[in-house]
């Protein structure tokens, strides 16, 4: 099970290698007790700036390494190396979803202020549209901002958000006409301050990550942290949707290559009835499904991901690539924690975990049902 493949060259394998070593040196030994704490301390966004992985695909002239979405991808990939995906959503949430917006919206103001800072880790982004009554309906929120005298007075509130308790700003996406709605929806960089709460709430998986509800109350933003034109936020959110489903069909590849590495492994040590398990045909069998869902997890999203790299507007590929690597992920971590049997049942044991985080995948980033609505849309159907 080769983990390389186009669209990836040597240079992204030397790159995967120096990754890899890092996470597995430097983040992998503390993963257990960050999921014991429910959190992973700030320092680790300090630790991956000084190696360059918080602005892989960012230009040099704002402190990223000059690449592109490939060197990126191999980011996205690895992390699941790290063994807690809470830690992975958290560093994913800052990458992947919170400062993108910026990099292409903003204005240089804005990239001096919040991407350059965010590339070196000083500050915490999060990215700010999910609302307890507007999920993946997001012609339909509610935080409104208010026209005043030097910006906007921001209330509402947001929920689900990954970061939300250590973000130091969140690009919020508001209402900004009263219908609200495609052509009534801004985004505001919303620093944290007066005005600002956050409760943290308690998940299934990903317990390393702070996940929150971010109450707005009668918070000034001034109008300079308005990104992008006023009333076209709409806009903003659709550009990233691709990118951030590529990076969980990544992360879910990732995941489900070192699920089965970790499985196989450990059914050729185990013995039962006086042979290794992966000497019995029903396990045996069982892996060898196991390794053909991750092949064509990662084939299919290697193809929407080589598409998408190439410039062209992969809707069905990506959407489809979403769709099935996070249910087959769900499911591999599954049947691997059953060829554990009760070992794998227990806490202390990485599939344990790894079982739980999987199953955000089918709900995040866009749900299985609406994915296939998407589906059904460019199909014609």
């Amino acid at each position: 099970m080769r983990a390389v493949a186009p669209p990836f060259s040597d240079e992204h394998e030397e790159l995967r290698q120096s990754i890899r070593g890092f996470l597995t040196r430097e983040l992998a030994p503390h993963a257990e007790r960050w999921e014991d704490e429910r959190w992973f301390p700030n320092e680790v966004f300090g630790q991956l700036a000084q190696q360059g992985l918080l602005g892989l695909k960012y230009p040099s002239e704002y402190g990223g390494q000059g690449g592109d979405y490939l060197h990126e991808a191999v980011l996205c990939e690895e992390m699941a190396r790290i063994g807690s995906g809470g830690t992975a959503a958290g560093i994913g949430a800052h990458v992947n979803i919170a400062t993108p917006p910026i990099w292409k919206f903003g204005s240089e103001e804005q990239k001096q202020r919040y991407l350059v800072t965010a590339i070196r880790g000083e500050l915490i982004g999060a990215l700010g549209i999910t609302e307890p009554a507007a999920g993946s309906d997001v012609a339909s929120l509610r935080t409104r901002a208010e026209a005043v005298d030097g910006g906007f007075l921001v209330n509402g509130e947001k929920t689900y958000i990954t970061n939300g308790v250590r973000a130091d700003f969140i690009v919020t996406a508001v209402k900004t006409t009263a219908e609200g709605g495609h052509h009534g929806t801004s985004f505001l960089i919303i620093d944290r301050g007066e005005g600002v709460s956050s409760a943290k709430l308690e998940k299934l998986g990903w317990h390393a990550s702070d996940t929150a509800t971010i109450a707005f109350e009668d918070v000034f933003v001034p109008a300079e942290n308005l990104l992008g034109p006023l009333h076209e936020g709409f806009k903003l959110i659709m550009a990233n949707f691709q990118w951030e489903r590529l990076a969980m069909a990544l992360g879910a590849v990732g995941a489900m290559q070192l699920a089965w590495e970790r499985t196989a492994a450990y059914a050729r040590e185990r013995h039962a009835f006086g042979r290794p398990l992966s000497g019995h045909q029903v396990i045996r069998h069982k892996l060898v499904d196991l390794a053909s869902s991750a092949y064509a997890a990662r084939c299919v999203t290697y193809d929407a991901l080589r598409r998408f790299v190439a410039g062209e507007e992969p809707i069905s590929e990506v959407t489809i690539a979403k769709l099935l690597t996070q249910r087959a992920a769900f499911e591999l971590m599954d049947e691997c924690l059953q060829i554990h049997g009760g070992t794998g049942y227990m806490r202390e044991l990485w599939v344990e975990r790894a079982a739980r985080d999987a199953r955000l995948g089918p709900i995040g980033g866009g749900s299985d049902e609406i994915m296939r609505e998407i589906l059904g849309r460019t199909l014609a159907l």
